[in-house]
């Protein structure tokens, strides 16, 4: 299954090293960063999983949710929190979801059989709080993800549904914005009364507005 930007992220029902779940009633409305990883008891996943627990504070003010998932099972993940607290100095403090059946794997398609036809890639879904996908990103299981930079894509994703603005590359928090091309130069006068910097007619700065 192919999950797009925009279309609802799959409810489900899973165990997890919290308990038992349901997907969409757990986020409560917050945004949430559902992750799998391909295999417990490995080396970059153990790494992942460790810097995810340290971020948790971060996800916490952004009242973002995090949960990851793999093939598998509670008992494995359940043994395999001493080793991250040990290896990585930092206990584990968001559930983990046991997927050994793969519905869950198979309805946001984390496993890509020309990568691994049995364990999940490491997939990233961030969901809003409408239940809607809005970023989803694809790493090989060779090639350890960025969570800071999943931080700065939170950032811009709940900037950018609040005000009419877009961001810029290498963006982040505080760093100035771009006015998006539907809201008019009459408009923006209202939307933006500290004024913009138009280097084109299409490319208008100005300051973050919650800033």
């Amino acid at each position: 299954m192919t999950i797009r930007l925009g279309d609802e992220a799959p409810d489900f029902s899973a165990e997890t090293t919290d308990g038992p779940i349901d997907f969409h009633s757990w986020k409560q409305g917050k945004w949430a960063v559902l992750f799998s990883h391909p295999k417990d008891f490995t080396p970059v996943c153990t790494t992942e999983l460790g810097a995810v627990a340290k971020l948790k504070p971060e996800f916490d003010q952004r009242n973002t949710k995090v949960i990851g998932l793999s093939v598998d099972s509670i008992d494995s993940h359940q043994r395999w929190q001493a080793d991250i607290e040990d290896t990585q100095g930092v206990k584990l403090n968001f559930p983990l979801i046991a997927d050994s059946d793969r519905k869950i794997a198979d309805a946001y398609g984390m496993i890509h059989p020309n990568a691994d036809d049995t364990f999940t890639v490491r997939s990233v879904f961030v969901v809003g709080p409408d239940n809607k996908v809005k970023l989803t990103l694809t790493y090989p299981a060779s090639t350890g993800r960025n969570f800071d930079e999943l931080l700065r894509v939170i950032d811009s994703l709940q900037l950018t549904a609040n005000y009419s603005v877009a961001t810029p590359a290498d963006w982040k928090d505080g760093d100035d914005v771009i006015i998006v091309p539907a809201v008019s130069d009459e408009a923006a006068k209202e939307k933006f009364p500290s004024g913009w910097n138009a280097v084109r007619p299409y490319l208008r700065i100005t300051r973050q507005p919650n800033k």
